[in-house]
């Protein structure tokens, strides 16, 4: 009896050592897929909190709240399965998803870019002031998480690109760890960037003259970075949009985008010296987003002519 408790007993230690070690894996699975992603959580991070102005302070966290369930439904409800059957039954259309994806963001980024030249609005965007409270949020916040859908598709994308070699099982699970992880770091930041203004007034009436003089320093500052998060943000999608495509047309064997911006960057890297990976990088960034003005601008002027001509009707 003792010698079948004994063996019992290393069994369940031989088990247990082997879902350490599987969790450590996927620990580091995860670490590795959501750092190759980081520069679309930036871009998110960047772009929601444009979604929560124009509110009163009390609805600032709960509208944030609503958003981040969103991208939490996007990520492991919409996206998870998607990505894993879309890996295991027809890899082939991932590129293409994407690069729709990516044209919505161009699309976007270039219709704001337009609006602030002059050009005719399309519906409510978001520096208008809202007349139905109520419908103003849901629409609001129904904007965010259409954005949201895009740029977590592509992060699940990238997480997904760099467990490929896993089994589905495993996937599934850094998939989920990634997309929450990602949407904790994301609206976390956001709810303490657009609820900084409140922290600032809450230091000033503090008796301390540092905490005082911090919270005026969050005061003058709160308005210049939401209108420098705004501008962020547009660009974002400009940059991130026009990624995806010419990368995608890299992938499906059109070249000739990737290589004119592939040597841009190598060009600038090897004229600027220590700094070359820096500069290197705002010039890919710059022309990705030149490439999405362009596309962004034509799918807007299609869009603006369907409106007008419907609106003939």
């Amino acid at each position: 009896m003792p010698t079948g408790l004994v063996a019992l007993l290393d069994d369940i230690s031989v088990i247990a050592r082997a879902a350490a070690s599987s969790l450590d894996d996927v620990a580091a699975a995860a670490a590795k897929a959501g750092s190759k992603a980081a520069g679309v959580v930036i871009d998110d991070a960047a772009v929601t909190p444009s979604y929560v102005t124009n509110f009163t302070p009390d609805r600032e966290l709960p509208v944030i709240l609503r958003i981040a369930r969103g991208s939490l439904f996007n990520k492991l409800v919409i996206l998870l399965p998607a990505a894993l059957a879309l890996s295991a039954f027809l890899p082939s259309a991932i590129t293409p998803l994407l690069m729709l994806g990516g044209l919505f963001l161009c699309f976007e980024g270039a219709e704001k870019l337009l609006e602030k030249f002059g050009a005719e609005k399309i519906g409510e965007t978001l520096e208008d002031e809202p007349t139905d409270v109520v419908a103003f949020e849901n629409e609001r916040v129904s904007g965010a998480i259409r954005t949201d859908m895009i740029l977590s598709a592509e992060i699940m994308a990238i997480a997904l690109a760099e467990v490929s070699d896993k089994g589905l099982f495993e996937q599934g699970v850094i998939l989920a760890v990634v997309g929450i992880a990602i949407t904790v770091v994301v609206y976390g930041t956001v709810g303490l960037i657009v609820k900084m203004d409140d922290i600032g007034l809450h230091l000033t009436t503090k008796a301390s003259a540092f905490a005082k003089a911090t919270g005026r320093v969050l005061l003058r500052a709160m308005p210049v970075l939401l209108v420098l998060l705004a501008t962020i943000g547009t660009a974002a999608m400009l940059w991130v949009g026009g990624q995806i495509i010419v990368h995608g047309l890299e992938v499906l064997g059109v070249n000739g985008p990737a290589n004119v911006v592939h040597a841009a960057q190598h060009t600038v890297e090897a004229a600027t010296g220590p700094l070359g990976g820096l500069f290197g990088w705002l010039t890919g960034a710059l022309l990705s987003a030149v490439v999405g003005v362009i596309l962004g601008a034509i799918v807007a002027a299609g869009v603006h002519a369907i409106v007008k001509a419907r609106g003939k009707h």
